[in-house]
């Protein structure tokens, strides 16, 4: 029991990578991971991770999870709907566990943006952090690349890119630039209790943009159809995609429409001590 920092979801895409940051910054033995199921735990114990077992819902497997912990990542909830609840379950452990630090995997400018959706329950989290005695900090991070990356290949076959965004900017990072600019917020000299991190990426683009470097990069003409955002939630759901989640994809990008995923803020490549990955670097890298 004597790991020093602990990331929650250790075995998620952002939660991994963030293990992964640690790892090159302190001793494996200083370090923890939090999952769900006992059966991920296997790749973190391969890298000399302490692997604590708890989910989100059960408060006292929670604080079983949290002892000796000084510093905590929360990663946020994937469980959209649920979020509220399962961070207030990891705040109250984590207080009752007495640890001294947590940083939560927050939005992009959380209580000012134009979404509708995604905001709601970070910004209920943000206010629990505050009302809870602990010493924290808000990693309020914007648009990872890799949401759009991920279906390049998918949008080469279709011939094209679909969404409700018109000439709105990204200003996105690779999910791992954000996963190490919390741990080096972890494993550094601790900010003021309640220092926000406002974190995107260095450049932004169109999703026009955004397709012609597609095609530029595939060799095929790609084009960017922009559709109301009733029409685009349609279309994800016709792709097989939950009603949730295509309700939730449709308003983040009619919220970035109005400038809601676009930040020109270099907090994040300060942190990092170096430019944030260029978007064209992912979107070469994915294809």
């Amino acid at each position: 029991m004597s790991a020093k920092y602990l990331v929650t979801g250790a075995s998620g895409q952002l939660g991994a990578l963030a293990i992964d940051a640690l790892l090159a910054r302190v001793p494996a033995s200083e370090v923890a991971g939090l999952v769900r199921r006992p059966e991920a735990a296997a790749p973190l114990e391969a890298k000399g991770v302490d692997v604590r077992v708890a989910s989100y819902t059960d408060p006292e497997a929670l604080k079983a999870a949290f002892a000796g912990i000084e510093r905590l990542l929360l990663v946020s909830s994937s469980e959209v709907g649920q979020r509220a609840a399962q961070h207030q379950n990891v705040i109250d452990a984590a207080g009752a566990a007495g640890v001294g630090f947590v940083a939560y995997t927050s939005i992009l400018n959380a209580k000012g943006s134009p979404l509708t959706i995604l905001p709601g329950e970070h910004v209920a989290t943000e206010d629990a952090l505050a009302a809870s005695g602990l010493d924290y900090a808000l990693l309020r991070n914007g648009w990872y690349t890799e949401n759009y990356t991920m279906g390049a290949k998918d949008a080469v076959k279709g011939g094209g890119l679909i969404g409700t965004i018109g000439e709105g900017r990204v200003s996105s990072a690779a999910r791992a630039d954000y996963a190490e600019a919390a741990a080096i917020v972890l494993t550094g000299d601790l900010p003021t209790s309640g220092t926000v991190y406002e974190l995107a990426g260095d450049d932004s683009y169109s999703l026009p943009e955004f397709a012609a470097a597609l095609s530029e990069l595939s060799g095929k003409t790609l084009g960017f159809t922009d559709m109301t955002p009733e029409a685009y939630k349609d279309a994800l759901t016709g792709f097989g995609l939950p009603e949730a989640v295509a309700a939730m994809l449709a308003d983040s990008e009619a919220g970035a429409a109005k400038g809601g995923l676009y930040s020109d803020d270099k907090t994040l490549s300060d942190l990092l001590g170096r430019p944030t990955t260029p978007w064209r670097e992912t979107l070469k890298a994915a294809l």
